[in-house]
């Protein structure tokens, strides 16, 4: 048996995963693929059709949007659905000089900045994010690998964020940047001159119909107590209609912008540049 690559891992990981209408969408195009595939692999370098595979992530995105419509809610539990310990994934204690000097300051001197298109950039301390409007909910976590758990979030709504810095009118997206690297180079202090060439800290985006959702927060407590490291200290993105890896952790800085051309591997996510779909509508 051929071993499989990397990506094809990742994307068979994820279809299985997937809901049932996202699924359907997928089969149905993968079915059609599979006739052309099985006559030709060198289709796969042809850049059309290429595209046209990827563009079933589109179709998903707008079938999703067609029978959920724009502004549907992800379901909300009661407090005796809470998990009481709320499982972590991926990173856990981000390898980092930088972060574990402002953990072991509790945040004092971290500050979110938010900029690129917008008309007026600004940077907010945990103190004054707490003082702003928040939004608490009770919501179910949906991870990529299988599992969930629900949790009790409080933050500030992102949209209010958005109303400060006052987005300009070509901003189509919301960038995350995080805390956490995800490749050991990054880890060494001394490596500095590459991390100015390769930056491989976590990041994620969403466009601007879930920034303005009601139920996209940027979340400081879990189940009334300050966000844990594990968990995403000292802030953490929850798009609760999306699957789990869209909900970025360790937030260093908010970026809006109109396009992912020249940001890193050019799909607008982290797991995305491994071939993770763009969009995770759950």
């Amino acid at each position: 048996m051929m071993k499989r690559s990397k990506r094809e891992r990742l994307l068979q990981q994820q279809l299985e995963n997937q809901p049932p209408r996202r699924r359907f969408l997928r089969l149905g195009l993968a079915a059609v693929g599979a006739t052309i595939l099985s006559a030709c692999d060198r289709l796969s370098a042809n850049s059309k059709f290429v595209g046209a595979l990827e563009s079933a992530q589109n179709l998903s995105r707008a079938a999703q949007k067609l029978v959920t419509g724009r502004v549907a809610m992800a379901q909300e539990f009661t407090p005796a659905d809470i998990r009481a310990s709320f499982r972590s994934n991926g990173t856990i204690m981000p390898n980092s000089e930088q972060y574990d000097a402002m953990l072991k300051n509790n945040f004092a001197d971290w500050k979110l900045e938010v900029a690129g298109l917008v008309e007026k950039p600004m940077q907010f301390s945990l103190a004054e994010l707490r003082q702003l409007p928040s939004r608490t909910q009770i919501t179910r976590h949906d991870c990529v690998e299988g599992w969930s758990a629900i949790g009790k979030w409080k933050g500030v709504p992102l949209h209010h964020i958005l109303a400060l810095v006052k987005p300009l009118p070509e901003a189509q997206y919301v960038l995350f940047r995080c805390a956490d690297p995800m490749d050991e180079e990054d880890d060494d202090a001394g490596q500095q001159a590459k991390k100015e060439v390769k930056d491989s800290t976590y990041y994620e985006s969403i466009d601007m119909d879930d920034a303005y959702h009601p139920q996209t927060i940027l979340a400081y407590d879990l189940n009334d107590t300050a966000l844990p490291v594990r968990n995403g200290a000292p802030l953490r993105v929850r798009v609760e209609r999306q699957l789990g890896y869209k909900h970025a952790k360790y937030l260093m800085k908010i970026e809006l912008v109109k396009d992912f051309e020249h940001i890193r591997g050019g799909k607008g996510g982290y797991w995305e540049d491994e071939g993770y779909d763009w969009y995770a509508g759950i």
